[in-house]
């Protein structure tokens, strides 16, 4: 066993016992490299990635390559998951000098850690020729190697500069926005752009509240086409729930096949949202099973949930999940056999690889007759209890606490607009884990495995989506600690993270020096860094009345503004805050002694989407929202404000509705 059997991450993990004599990111490294007068190869990836699995087959468990490898470099192996501030900086020299990025990212540095060749995979006997190539320069053309090392970090350190122009929010601009997306959308197939294609949650989110500020029917029908389409493909596991990371094809047939997290967590609010604007049986059905995936296939012993599902399974993709027509009859018999190959659209010829087919829902049969139904929920369980007993793929059971802050916040909306109490003890027995176990002195840790948190600082996406999972806790327990703990995490965030420009960089002032301080604003697989902790200020100022938070966040929008506006598709989840940011937000205090009353259920129907509500007695001590909000003759009572400022309390649904002018259909 190699360095890497003494740490936590299950994908270094994987690697401890390669031939590679592989080190962990760690200053050492660098030193033996000095000392030793080579380069270093920076191998960066996660634990679920397929091509990750392909070049550690056909490379790193490799004599020879292995043999090469330890002659003539230092090689360290990087979680990208639990140091994204790393991967963030070589991700940019490497999309600096290829023109794009991925993983397994491979870059060859300095000893100093200065990049000076970069790529993503690379098979065996490529990777073999490069390795050769790279000792041949470091040996005989030194000053060329240095002289465009340093030319990589003149140029993503240009690349990582913050302070460049900015847009105030505005309706123009976010309508704009909406309309950019619209001109990118997939008519027929749904979602944005061609394959790969992955899910684009966070502009649902974003359209959805679009949507509800301006009637926008083109706008909901982009989502509700986009989450048919996606629940219905391959993309969806149409037999456990969850979905995949992305489709290889633009129709959303044949994924691969790893199951993320954060993936699941913002899908779970997208589909929320639809059906709580339109009572879409799909969506219900589609929010009820992800939820339940999150908390049975993703919860840890020790509290947390895992980080993810393998895209492989014993190596070979899609093992676990794909069929054939004869394996549906060996489980179902020969009528339901045939009846589920027409269903889920399993073909003699298959739709993935080896003959095999990624099950898709073929028909319309959410409202079909009970009858029907039952027969496909049948269908379902025994092919379930079939596919239970292949082999399974493996879990990253390490506990992200920004991805576990995105499915506490999901947790919790699906849980109060469906009642579920449930999950909403699930969602804040994993918040008391966040804050028990990743606070430590005061700081943020971003992972935890096994119940112990590691050493990994929280980076500016951890405290946002943190700091907005705390917040939504506090909405649906009104319990002022977790009001007090948001605080903590965006007071660290304020004093530690700010650009002097009204933007953030991505790691502490205090943190690890790397080649550059990481500064991303794009939202991509995960809401940026600056986008999580714009919406964890908007709804604390909102929750608290504490207005500084509220002008440091308008200040963080507006270094948003022309990303949102020349570039929506990556800037979703800053899209769908600064919606919150210019309705208010909406302020709701339910003023009530009985948490049942119905009008509590009628003003999470009826709120519009990034809305802050808390319910409960009147001046409970530590909710500011309810101070001075009293009950009017003795009934419940909800108050409609902005900044604080509140309109004439309702004591119906009926009247609460009118507060809102909006269009579709309720639940």
């Amino acid at each position: 066993m190699n360095r890497l059997g003494a740490v936590t991450s299950p994908y270094l993990l994987q690697h401890a016992q390669n031939p590679v004599d592989w080190w962990p990111w760690c200053p050492e490294a660098f030193e033996e490299a000095r000392r030793r007068d080579v380069p270093v190869l920076i191998s960066i990836g996660y634990s679920s990635c397929h091509w990750c699995h392909v070049m550690a087959r056909e490379s790193f468990e490799d004599l020879a390559v292995a043999a090469q490898l330890n002659s003539d470099f230092v090689a360290v192996k990087v979680d990208r998951e639990e140091r994204p501030d790393v991967d963030a900086v070589y991700m940019t020299a490497t999309q600096a000098m290829t023109g794009q990025g991925g993983w397994p990212m491979t870059v060859f540095a300095t000893p100093d850690g200065v990049p000076f060749f970069c790529g993503t995979y690379f098979a065996k006997d490529d990777f073999g020729r490069l390795m050769t190539s790279v000792t041949s320069a470091w040996r005989d053309q030194r000053a060329d190697v240095v002289a465009q090392g340093a030319a990589v970090v003149q140029a993503i350190g240009g690349a990582q500069l913050v302070g460049g122009p900015t847009a105030p929010i505005s309706a123009e601009l976010l309508d704009a926005a909406a309309a950019g997306l619209a001109g990118e959308q997939d008519d027929t197939y749904g979602g944005f752009g061609g394959a790969p294609k992955f899910p684009p949650h966070m502009n649902l989110l974003f359209l959805l509240r679009q949507h509800e500020r301006t009637g926008s029917a083109e706008s909901l029908e982009i989502v509700r086409h986009a989450a048919e389409q996606m629940a219905r493909g391959g993309i969806y596991d149409q037999l456990a729930g969850g979905f995949a990371r992305y489709a290889v094809d633009a129709r959303w047939v044949v994924p691969h096949f790893e199951k993320m997290l954060y993936d699941n967590a913002l899908l779970l609010r997208a589909y929320t949202q639809v059906w709580r604007l339109t009572g879409d049986t799909l969506a219900r059905r589609i929010a009820d099973e992800t939820a339940a995936f999150l908390v049975r296939d993703l919860g840890t012993p020790q509290g947390g949930l895992a980080s993810a599902l393998d895209a492989d399974t014993d190596g070979v993709e899609g093992l676990t999940y794909a069929w054939t027509p004869d394996q549906l009859t060996e489980a179902l018999g020969a009528a339901d056999g045939a009846w589920a190959a027409d269903l889920f659209r399993v073909t003699a010829d298959g739709t993935f690889e080896h003959g095999r087919s990624v099950l898709v829902l073929a028909r319309d049969i959410d409202e079909a007759d009970p009858a029907l139904v039952e027969r496909w929920q049948d269908v379902r369980r025994r092919l379930l209890a079939v596919r239970a007993q292949r082999p399974q793929p493996a879990r990253d059971d390490k506990v992200v606490a920004s991805w576990n802050g995105l499915a506490i916040t999901a947790l919790a909306e699906y849980g109060v607009l469906t009642a579920d109490r449930a999950i909403l003890d699930a969602a804040v027995a994993l918040a008391g884990v966040l804050a028990d176990r990743h606070l430590v002195d005061g700081r943020l840790r971003r992972v935890s495995r096994d119940g112990v948190v590691g050493d990994p600082a929280g980076v500016l996406e951890d405290h946002g989506c943190v700091a907005e999972a705390f917040l939504a806790v506090y909405q649906v327990t009104a319990e002022p600690r977790w009001l007090d703990l948001a605080k903590q995490l965006l007071d660290v965030a304020l004093d530690r993270f700010p650009s002097g420009k009204g933007g953030f960089y991505d790691t502490a002032d205090d943190a690890e020096e790397l080649l550059t301080r990481p500064a991303d604003a794009t939202d991509n697989a995960t809401p940026s860094g600056t986008s999580a902790i714009c919406a964890a200020l908007v709804g604390y100022a909102a929750l608290s009345g504490e207005t500084s938070y509220r002008e440091a966040a308008d200040a963080a929008l507006a270094t948003l503004g022309p990303l949102i506006s020349g570039h929506p598709r990556f800037a979703g989840y800053a899209a769908a805050v600064a919606e919150a940011a210019l309705a208010g937000p909406y302020e709701i205090a339910v003023a009530t002694t009985d948490p049942a009353d119905p009008l509590v259920a009628a003003v999470y129907r009826h709120a519009p989407g990034g809305s802050v509500i808390v319910t409960g007695e009147p001046d409970r001590a530590g909710v500011p929202l309810l101070a001075g909000r009293p009950l009017r003759e003795g009934a419940a009572t909800a108050y409609v404000c902005r900044g604080f400022v509140c309109e004439h309390p309702v004591t119906t649904a009926a009247e609460l509705a009118g507060r809102f002018t909006r269009t579709g259909k309720r639940v």
